[in-house]
């Protein structure tokens, strides 16, 4: 299982806006420039997190992007499925059906087991953490670029 870019990316999105949080709305422009993403990218991203309640938007001249929710109501597994679907690392769990063996086979008990595993691990590692982590590595303000691969 690999976690995709728009995953990652939207992680840096909502990093993004809630480290400048109190500077008002954050504009696409603003975000792109910080975090080296196209602004097309951001705007794609920005739709499913929209969507997923994490972010609000405001339309116009003086328009941009703010949290919806507290960093610490955010998880990085309510990002991953809200970019990518539900969490399933192999197909008889995504797809309730596609395998005949569904509900008498020991790999898919060994798979659930540690598909659930995963999603625990997700679950605990909140927006909050990262901004908290973000702020201790980096400082307010970073002399580089962030690079933030799960």
């Amino acid at each position: 299982m690999k976690i995709t870019a728009k995953s990652r990316y939207a992680l840096r999105i909502l990093l993004d806006i809630a480290i400048h949080g109190g500077e008002g709305l954050r504009t696409i422009k603003q975000i792109s420039e910080s975090q080296g993403i196209s602004e097309k990218f951001i705007s794609r991203i920005a739709v499913p997190l929209r969507r997923a309640g994490f972010i609000a938007t405001t339309r116009g001249v003086n328009g941009g992007f703010q949290l919806a929710r507290l960093p610490s109501k955010i998880t990085l597994l309510s990002i991953v499925e809200a970019i990518d679907g539900p969490l399933a690392l192999v197909h008889c769990l995504a797809r309730p059906g596609v395998c005949r063996r569904q509900g008498s086979c020991a790999a898919e008990l060994a798979w659930s087991g540690v598909n659930e595993a995963l999603a625990e691990a997700l679950r605990g590692v909140t927006l909050q953490r990262v901004v908290d982590d973000h702020l201790r590595f980096a400082g307010p303000e970073p002399t580089r670029e962030p690079d933030y691969c799960i």
